[in-house]
């Protein structure tokens, strides 16, 4: 009887250890889902250049892999700065648009000139005098967010040609 009773709880710690690790194994974070934008034509083609020549780290964040897998976007850190190329002219910049504002805050960083837009949770930067719009999304736990815009400067100087 005292036997039973062992392989009985054995098989129930058994049970319960493999109920634990199917359980880790599921709530482990999958990749961050950063929504791809649809470039086409030239716009696809300097995207793709940009992407190849993105670098591997980012203000001291390591490059991942964002879902679903595009040469549009990219990522680094956890939580994730999150790059998109191909995006549509920012609102803020949309003569007409609800939130249109003729004077947005930018600055210029390496050579790149950038529209800040402040965010719940940190910033949004996006390129302007660009031929493609290019979005970084940075948050707040890496403030201050602007350092991460040096480390893509040269990529996008090279891949994305200035022009309006």
């Amino acid at each position: 009887m005292l036997g039973r009773v062992i392989r009985a709880r054995r098989r129930y710690l058994a049970a319960f250890a493999l109920l634990a690790a199917v359980s880790a194994f599921a709530s482990c974070s999958s990749a961050p889902e950063v929504a791809a934008p649809s470039p086409t034509g030239e716009a696809a083609r300097h995207c793709r250049a940009l992407h190849r020549d993105l670098p591997q780290t980012v203000d001291g964040l390591q490059r991942g892999t964002a879902e679903p897998v595009s040469d549009f976007t990219a990522i680094w850190g956890d939580p994730a700065v999150e790059l998109r190329c191909g995006v549509p002219k920012p609102e803020v910049l949309r003569h007409g648009s609800e939130h249109y504002n003729p004077n947005p805050d930018s600055a210029e960083v390496d050579g790149v000139q950038w529209l800040f837009e402040r965010q719940d949770d940190g910033y949004r930067f996006t390129t302007v005098l660009r031929k493609v719009y290019v979005e970084v999304t940075v948050p707040g736990k890496y403030a201050p967010e602007v350092d991460v815009l040096p480390d893509l400067a040269a990529a996008v100087q090279k891949a994305i040609p200035a022009g309006v």
